[in-house]
């Protein structure tokens, strides 16, 4: 990559690659329960229909049906068996009802170990983005490295864009911990 015109290119695109880390971080903690019930929850799940594996999304519509309950309508009535197994195979600790096409899934509350389990997953998705976030702050520093050893920029501005780029790091590290924070306040909540 050519040098950029100025530390702006360079912050913007390794920002917008932090920020995918991030949006990435609150996708996996979008799957992870709470007391509360949420669509989300059921997303990851992946169901074997039609020769092929597809996400729960593009055979059924999910909805919240209660404060612990969800409802799954799958459009095709075949496909229910497959979605009910998808759900209880699903290591979500869920015991789905099958009613025809709708399948009911009761939220069991969670036990004080299940809470536990979740906030040790929590914190091992939110340490999978610090470790892509500083992979992409390896990739900008070695990006100016580069740069300053072509003399394409100079011994100060390569000092200055590292700085620059660690306070970029240092802030998407900031806001992952802020992440799993409060996600491990909702997980532990009664």
């Amino acid at each position: 990559m050519a040098a950029p015109a100025d530390l702006s290119t360079l912050k913007q695109d390794l920002s917008r690659r932090m920020d995918g880390a991030m949006d990435s971080l609150k996708k996996e903690f979008s799957g992870l329960r709470t007391g509360r019930a949420s669509p989300a929850l059921l997303e990851p799940i992946r169901v074997e229909v039609y020769g092929a594996n597809q996400p729960l999304s593009q055979v059924a519509n999910v909805s919240v049906s209660g404060p612990s309950m969800l409802s799954v309508q799958v459009w095709d009535r075949q496909a229910a068996k497959a979605v009910e197994v998808a759900i209880r195979d699903s290591g979500l600790g869920l015991n789905p009802q099958s009613e025809g096409q709708v399948i009911r899934v009761p939220l069991p509350p969670l036990t004080q170990e299940r809470r536990n389990e979740l906030a040790k997953q929590a914190a091992k998705y939110a340490e999978a983005a610090k470790v892509a976030a500083r992979g992409v702050r390896r990739d900008g520093m070695e990006q100016i490295k580069g740069w300053e050893k072509k003399s394409e920029i100079g011994k100060d501005d390569a000092k200055s864009w590292s700085d620059e780029v660690q306070k970029l790091t240092d802030a998407t590290i900031k806001k992952i911990d802020e992440l799993l924070a409060e996600k491990e306040k909702d997980i532990k909540a009664v």
